[in-house]
């Protein structure tokens, strides 16, 4: 890979977790990216200039919530731009033009010290958008294949912490293996089936060390964590089959290429890698290759995201970058 362009941002993004998001569709290229500042989202489409998109649900300029993450969920029937914030989950057509639903977050009487936020987005089986809560709950929406008739269908209750990322099946899931993965801030992941209801297949408990960013592949599901490692997990009976000390500091970003396994990985130590996942048709051994490393110079990488199925071409950017740095093959 080689460093090819850098889009121009209106404003920094901020140190999250997953901070950049990209509309790829199919053998075209990106429509799109966003990439979350304070309360605002800032979209860059094709044509035009910069956007941004406000978070909701504050009473006055002065209290507008802070956005966490944003993500496109790209669904059979149709592809929504879900925001996530401190008071609910928000979603947009896929250009941002039009809000479609907004769901406020419960926020108790009495505050305790812990605040309240959404965070974790992926489509989820054939019509579904999952989102993460700070208590720990799952919030599964069903969503129509066209209208605003949005619903809250199940709430999944089975983490003790704050979710921090929710990741659904990318490629070909083995028999019995589960086809969405969520993760907190204890590092405990849960492996679930979707279909009308989800089912809960098995839980990785946590040790301590929260998992930032999860994907799944193959049955195989990927955790990146705050001490640098990435683990490669069975998606079917959660036995741990790969561990890489990847980074030196915490992982903030993870993503996976569809067609090829390439796994791409992002963190605080300003380093971005590129891996290569497979499984051996011989034993069903899963392997992790080193295929590629990019170091963005004095810089706390929060999003990164490959740009094609195949892992190609892929995207990062930084806290306190505003712009966003594209990657191509060299």
């Amino acid at each position: 890979y080689r460093r090819e362009r850098a889009l121009a941002l209106r404003s920094s993004s901020s140190a999250l977790y997953n901070n950049l998001t990209v509309l790829c569709p199919p053998a075209r290229p990106p429509r799109a990216f966003g990439a979350v500042h304070g309360t605002t989202l800032s979209l860059l489409g094709p044509e035009g200039p910069p956007r941004q998109l406000p978070a909701r649900g504050g009473g006055s300029a002065l209290s507008t919530p802070l956005l966490t993450q944003a993500a496109w969920c790209e669904l059979p029937a149709r592809v929504l731009l879900v925001l996530t914030s401190q008071r609910g989950v928000q979603m947009y057509e896929a250009d941002g033009s039009t809000l479609v639903f907004w769901h406020a977050l419960d926020v108790p009487e009495h505050p305790a010290a812990h605040s309240v936020f959404a965070r974790g987005i992926s489509a989820a089986g054939e019509h579904f958008i999952c989102v993460g809560t700070s208590s720990g709950s799952v919030l599964v929406f069903d969503i129509p294949p066209k209208g605003t008739n949005v619903t809250l269908s199940e709430v999944l209750e089975q983490h003790r912490d704050p979710v921090t990322d929710i990741a659904a099946e990318q490629g070909q899931a083995p028999e019995g293996a589960g086809d969405l993965v969520t993760a907190d801030d204890s590092g405990t992941l849960c492996l679930w089936s979707t279909g009308e209801e989800f089912t809960l297949l098995g839980k990785i408990p946590g040790s301590g060390c929260t998992c930032s960013s999860v994907t799944l592949w193959n049955g195989i599901v990927a955790a990146g964590y705050g001490n640098g490692q990435i683990r490669l997990w069975e998606a079917g009976s959660g036995q741990l089959r790969a561990q890489v000390s990847a980074h030196a500091r915490w992982i903030y970003a993870l993503d996976l290429a569809p067609l090829t396994g390439k796994l791409l990985s992002g963190a605080e130590d300003s380093f971005v890698h590129v891996w290569k996942l497979s499984r051996d048709p011989d034993t069903d051994d899963v392997e992790i290759q080193h295929c590629h490393t990019e170091c963005v110079t004095d810089t706390q990488v929060c999003g990164a995201r490959f740009c094609d199925p195949a892992g190609d071409t892929f995207a990062v950017t930084g806290y306190d970058l505003s712009e966003i740095l594209c990657y191509g093959p060299a």
